[in-house]
């Protein structure tokens, strides 16, 4: 999928400061989650980058990747990987639908094989840094990372069957020439960032908000 020409500026201004490895604010919809994500490139998360998301959003930091890279890895969906276990105890946790309707984007977690605790905001750098670089072939995978770690993995499932923050950063992140995107839930007292505290935010830093039905809207 690709922007058409009639899409809106905050879709191109989001674009143009995510190749510029620039945060960006992504808001899913009222009728969902009704979160907002602080996202970038994963290969410009620098450990100061990582800092600024866990202060400023602090939710889960996770690096989205698409199904092509995902399946050249061997990654699988973690609840695909629970329903093949012999453990009928473990196979009750399974979450199959969210309370919001999707099916979970999540995969396993991991660390780059030469992080030390793996959760500093240097190891986190490295091991999504590395991610970015490529290789994404199985047994190289293998070969530099290892799970459990410390990012969290999610795998998109394309705009047509799921629109979720995965898919949404995903889709932004394609046409800025980008394909792992980190995201960070913007969380406020208790709850998510309400969507206007958001967009204060967002124009005290000067970082571009795009709501997910600006995204989907513009697609063709």
């Amino acid at each position: 999928m690709i922007l058409n020409s009639m899409t809106i500026s905050s879709i191109e201004k989001a674009i143009s400061e995510l190749k510029k490895g620039k945060f960006v604010l992504v808001y899913d919809g009222d009728k969902r989650e009704g979160e907002a994500d602080l996202i970038i490139g994963a290969k410009f998360a620098k450990p100061e980058k990582i800092e600024q998301m866990r202060k400023d959003a602090g939710g889960l930091i996770c690096v989205a990747v698409d199904s092509k890279l995902a399946e050249e890895a061997g990654l699988q969906f973690y609840t695909d990987i629970l329903l093949k276990t012999q453990d009928p105890k473990l196979k009750t946790l399974i979450c199959s639908q969210t309370a919001y309707g999707d099916k979970p984007a999540f995969s396993i977690s991991v660390n780059h094989r030469n992080v030390y605790t793996g959760i500093t905001d240097e190891d986190r750098s490295l091991t999504i840094t590395k991610l970015a670089a490529g290789n994404w072939e199985q047994e190289t995978f293998a070969e530099n990372f290892y799970t459990p770690g410390h990012v969290f993995l999610l795998i998109g499932r394309g705009l047509e069957n799921r629109k979720g923050h995965t898919e949404l950063a995903l889709e932004l992140g394609k046409n800025a020439g980008l394909d792992s995107i980190v995201l960070c839930e913007m969380l406020g007292k208790g709850k998510a960032l309400p969507k206007n505290d958001v967009k204060k935010y967002a124009k005290k830093n000067g970082l571009v908000f795009v709501e997910g039905k600006e995204i989907i809207e513009n697609l063709e």
